[in-house]
């Protein structure tokens, strides 16, 4: 088997918790789903040298984390906990810039955040369908993730099918949240 080959195959593998994540309407599963897609195409990245990527999917993993204990760890909802996982991808992005390709992981992390701490289903899924799923989809293009495309696809096409499924307005609230 080739090395591209298995490559590839750890993009697939986290594609697989990330359509599983956007079928379940509690926002603590959904993250704990993508949490672990994440980290699989944290791997995957590394091992392509696409740093930019990988740094703000470690920063990802973080943020996840920490909102799935926000019942437990109340400080985790506060702007400057939001702040400092912001400066902690800005930080990162700097240090592994590989030019303008370095602003898409970054401007992904960054519009997902800001509606992740929302706490609205409704804006989760709105904040990954306008701004984190097209930039991810662009940067996956660009350093030859397959599954990263077909994950951003699949993703925004669940999105979509989650909006239908349970319907725009009742995905507004927080009930089923952290």
């Amino acid at each position: 088997m080739s090395q591209g080959f298995l490559i590839q195959a750890i993009g697939f593998v986290g594609v697989v918790f990330f359509i599983i994540s956007y079928q379940i309407r509690s926002n603590r599963m959904l993250f704990l789903m993508q949490l672990m897609g994440t980290g699989m195409f944290c791997c995957q990245f590394l091992i392509m040298g696409a740093y930019s990527g990988a740094i703000n999917l470690i920063v990802i993993i973080l943020r996840n984390a920490m909102l799935m204990k926000v019942r437990s760890w109340a400080w985790v909802k506060s702007k400057w906990a939001m702040a400092a996982i912001l400066a902690a991808s800005a930080a990162g992005s700097a240090f592994t810039w590989q030019g303008w390709i370095s602003l898409l992981p970054f401007a992904a992390m960054m519009g997902t955040t800001i509606a992740y701490w929302t706490d609205n289903a409704q804006k989760i899924r709105l904040g990954n369908l306008v701004c984190g799923s097209p930039c991810w989809l662009v940067y996956d293009l660009i350093i030859g993730s397959w599954g990263g495309v077909l994950n951003e696809s699949i993703t925004l096409a669940s999105i979509l099918i989650s909006i239908f499924r349970y319907g725009w307005r009742n995905l507004g609230d927080s009930e089923n949240g952290f």
